[in-house]
């Protein structure tokens, strides 16, 4: 590690003492102490509100402090008695705070106005709500043709919210509703119908009581959803075997301190989590679990020729799969040389983690971005899969497959329509109700909203929360995209970049937060969201909202939607009166949602139904599939470096510890040893000495792709770090300009974040 006063080495395990003195700072930094204590003992309880950070389920039996540290960032930003108000934009100009970093431009605080933006001044001035409303509406109206808007949505939308949003932008005549799934796990939605019969994980928190091994790939819990920790604890604690599959050696996949254990707190002790630890290289994981299914079928054929006891699940094979025997046959030809070669994991290991999965009765497959941000992400979700369906492990209890979802109801939104490309059984069911014809036309995931900004197609971008201009790569590019807009409105809580990367005309319209009362006409309003196990509960909020001038998001869509539609039948404002309306003919359009607002009265609320947990499979066979892929060896990272040789390195863009998702929270990312700095680079020593570069230099980032375009991310500090030969890993946003718009994922069309081809070189100082 480098001696720079950057970089200290952090020994504690991950929570402990480390999180609870940084919940401390959190809440003191934004002027909460007592409110935010207040607030933290309302957060993930049945009658309380939902955390607006991760899509980690709540415990049936909560206890009295159900939130972790990046939790409590998430609320304390959200009730931080900070605000921005039209005095704040009276004093700056978009061109001054666009010299902000990401981090102070969030910490300003709460929005408090609407407001639009006047290029004479370069500033943003108020407004009021119904000229906003009518502003949009006559933009709107004014198109040529409605595919010429675009309506993103972020994770954290509630579902009333997002129904509301995806029929307004229906009636309106498009299906342009590009999300943040587009981004994330879009190669899980898209990996897992044709084999298993819906995009959706198949466990509930209650198998993690009676799992007996985990397999967890390509993600940190520590830092991404850290009450996974928890569980994680519980299960290593009874014995459970759990092997980390990571390129990044993560502090909260080694030792995990529960704040809520005495003796680990007295003690200063943890927990160690992982029983093995495998560092693939970057995209490595297909490699690593086609080597692990090669021993299993070796062995199964081993025991078959000598009577010996079967390592697959026969009977499970025989009634409920579809395939097997073209897939064993693939696996029995293919030659350790690419299994080597590409996963970069010894044959020992893979050896090893092949017994732990053969000696698991129950097995749960957990898996984040790491799987998902590459471009042959699909195809490695389905070899994990496959590995699954071997030994039946999908479909009982203790057993399954779980994507780590990010936003809180990024899984919801989807659920109740937030899709580019819908269903026809959907679109049917919508126009049934509402007495409309849907747009059957597929519309605009992320990346092709993008291209048609870049190419004048697209003239007006409405965003319902996020951070559209950071969270996107090729930053470059994205920016001058919505700079083509016309019109820009940004429905938001607190400042961010994507409220100053503007169109011609722009808007910030501000909203309510989770934790806030959302009053209305019936009294006090509840809004629900889905976790990443199908699970649909209430959130009320119980703060008085940081301003009298903010509206929830479900009353922006539809003041939005009653000024542009002048014919629509749909009551928009009555609505708003009464939310349990909006949930009423949610379940109208939706037959899983019956009886909605009944079953969310139940603390915990209800389980959507999840076919595979029941081992239905409504795939074209009826029953599970197994797909065959072969070990691709002609990625973006192969081709560079047949150019440029060992002078290329395969870049992962990853979050800070003081991080959730865009949100930059603080400048530490104190588990990785990172103080003060976000513009850091992890390179492998080896590879720095072949290199003749040193821990504490500075280097410029340079995007290899074959298009002529020149992408940069300039000045970044030299660590040493434990990661495997080959591969780079630093921070986005800061690195998001080097990853190609048209790097994407096979299928899914996800940015391939994970697998950036890039050269280090020594930094050049301005001129």
């Amino acid at each position: 590690m480098s001696d720079n006063k950057v970089v200290r080495h952090y020994p504690h395990p991950a929570a402990g003492w480390g999180a609870l003195k940084n919940v401390a700072f959190q809440l003191v930094n934004q002027r909460i102490p007592a409110k935010g204590v207040i607030t933290l003992l309302s957060q993930n309880q049945p009658d309380g509100f939902d955390c607006p950070g991760c899509a980690w389920p709540d415990k049936e039996h909560t206890s009295t402090f159900e939130f972790c540290e990046n939790g409590v960032k998430a609320v304390a930003a959200e009730a931080t008695a900070k605000r921005v108000t039209p005095e704040f934009f009276a004093k700056h100009t978009v061109a001054e705070l666009m010299e902000w970093s990401d981090f102070k431009l969030e910490d300003q605080g709460r929005l408090t106005n609407p407001m639009r933006y006047d290029s004479a001044t370069d500033k943003y001035v108020p407004l009021e709500w119904d000229e906003a409303y009518a502003m949009i509406g006559a933009k709107l109206n004014t198109l040529s043709h409605a595919d010429q808007a675009v309506f993103y949505t972020s994770g954290r939308a509630s579902n009333e919210a997002a129904f509301l949003y995806q029929l307004f932008g229906r009636e309106f005549g498009t299906n342009n509703f590009p999300d943040c799934s587009n981004m994330c796990h879009e190669s899980t939605s898209m990996g897992l119908p044709e084999m298993v019969g819906i995009g959706k994980g198949s466990v509930t928190l209650e198998d993690f009581e009676h799992t007996d091994t985990l397999l967890l790939f390509g993600h940190n819990p520590a830092t991404n959803h850290p009450r996974m920790l928890g569980e994680l604890r519980e299960c290593a604690r009874r014995g459970a075997k759990i092997v980390s599959i990571n390129p990044l050696r993560e502090r909260g996949l080694e030792k995990f301190a529960d704040p809520q254990s005495i003796v680990e707190m007295v003690t200063f002790g943890g927990t160690k989590i992982s029983e093995i630890y495998v560092q693939p290289k970057l995209g490595g994981d297909l490699a690593f679990v086609k080597g692990m299914i090669k021993y299993l079928i070796e062995w199964d054929d081993q025991a078959l020729a000598q009577g010996g006891k079967r390592i697959m699940d026969v009977e499970f094979l025989q009634q409920h799969t579809h395939g097997f025997d073209s897939f064993a046959a693939d696996i029995r030809a293919e030659s350790w040389e690419p299994i080597l070669q590409e996963s970069g994991v010894s044959r020992e290991q893979i050896e090893s983690v092949a017994h732990i999965y053969a000696a698991g009765e129950r097995v749960i497959a957990t898996w984040g971005m790491g799987i998902t941000q590459h471009k042959h992400s699909v195809a490695t979700i389905q070899m994990i899969t496959n590995l699954m369906l071997l030994r039946g492990n999908i479909g009982k209890p203790g057993a399954g497959l779980c994507p780590m979802r990010g936003h809180s109801n990024v899984q919801g939104n989807r659920t109740i329509g937030i899709y580019e490309k819908p269903s026809n059984a959907f679109l049917d069911s919508l126009g049934t109700v509402y007495n409309f014809e849907p747009p059957r036309k597929h519309g605009h995931d992320v990346v092709s909203a993008i291209r048609s900004m870049l190419d004048g197609d697209v003239k007006v971008f409405i965003s319902l929360g996020g951070n559209f201009s950071i969270a996107t790569p090729d930053t470059d590019r994205t920016w001058q995209g919505l700079r083509n807009c016309d019109l820009t409105v940004q429905i938001s809580t607190k400042l961010n970049r994507t409220n100053l990367v503007h169109g011609k005309d722009a808007l910030i319209l501000p909203c309510l937060g989770r934790t806030e009362v959302d009053m209305q006409a019936s009294g006090a309003q509840g809004v629900t969201v889905e976790d990443s196990m199908s699970m649909v509960h209430i959130s009320y909020g119980m703060n008085k909202p940081a301003s009298p001038h903010l509206k929830s998001e479900p009353a922006i869509v539809a003041g939005i939607a009653h000024a542009t539609l002048k014919n629509s039948k749909t009551p928009w404002l009555w609505y708003i009166e009464d939310y349990s309306r909006i949930r009423n003919d949610i379940e109208r359009v939706l037959p899983d949602f019956a009886q909605y607002n009944e079953r969310i009265k139940v603390p915990g609320g209800f389980r959507l139904p999840v076919p595979s947990y029941d081992r239905v499979w409504r795939t074209a066979s009826g029953k599970a599939e197994f797909r065959v892929h072969a070990i691709p060896r002609d990625l973006p990272i192969h081709k560079a470096r047949e150019q440029f040789g060992d002078k290329v390195f395969n870049l992962m863009t990853t979050r800070s510890h003081d991080q959730y998702n865009t949100t930059i929270y603080g400048l530490n990312d104190r588990y990785r040893g990172i103080f003060g700095e976000r513009r850091v680079v992890f390179a492998n020593k080896e590879d720095l000495a072949d290199q003749g570069l040193k821990a504490g230099e500075y280097v410029d980032l340079v995007s290899v792709w074959q298009d002529g375009i020149t992408r940069r991310a300039d000045r970044f500090l030299l660590v040493e770090y434990d990661i495997p030969r080959g591969c780079l890993g630093g921070y986005y946003p800061e690195t998001n300009n080097l990853v190609p718009l048209e790097s994407v994922a096979d299928i899914s069309n996800t940015p391939t974040s994970k697998s950036v081809p890039v050269i280090m070189e020594p930094h050049r100082a301005a001129a």
